[in-house]
């Protein structure tokens, strides 16, 4: 397990201004968007979304966090968790990757961003669900 980085630490959230923008993963079933902006000086907001004819369905929200206790990735799934928000820890978060983990929730317990280049990175869900570690990859170009 990772531990928490501080608020204090020269690393944090500013590492990871690399995210910030709009990114598409392209799958059988259509395009996946994910789209970071910067909220704040210690808060980004994203959100995932697909784009089906003239609308757009929305997955989840997130809202990435510095707090005094370390960086947080906080997503809303749209039925899921009965609408609550799931706080995940920040064990990394550099100019390549950052990773999350909540090992208390039921799938996944580790989401991460791999950064492979200035217009490319790779997310990741894993953890254990149903007594099997499962792990979905989503890699995504930069659209914008």
């Amino acid at each position: 397990m990772y531990s928490p980085l501080s608020a204090q630490s020269s690393d944090g959230l500013q590492n990871a201004a690399w995210l910030i923008g709009t990114w598409k993963n392209t799958t059988a079933k259509g395009s996946i968007y994910e789209t970071w902006d910067r909220t704040g000086v210690t808060e980004f907001s994203g959100k995932s979304y697909m784009l089906k004819e003239r609308d757009t369905i929305v997955f989840e929200s997130i809202r990435l966090v510095q707090e005094e206790n370390g960086v947080f990735y906080i997503p809303v799934v749209k039925d899921q968790n009965n609408g609550a928000p799931v706080r995940f820890t920040a064990g990394i978060v550099t100019g390549q990757q950052m990773v999350f983990e909540n090992p208390q929730h039921d799938f996944p317990q580790v989401i991460s961003y791999t950064r492979l280049s200035a217009d490319s990175l790779v997310a990741e869900i894993s953890g254990m669900r149903n007594g099997k570690m499962r792990k979905q990859r989503f890699p995504m170009v930069r659209v914008r």
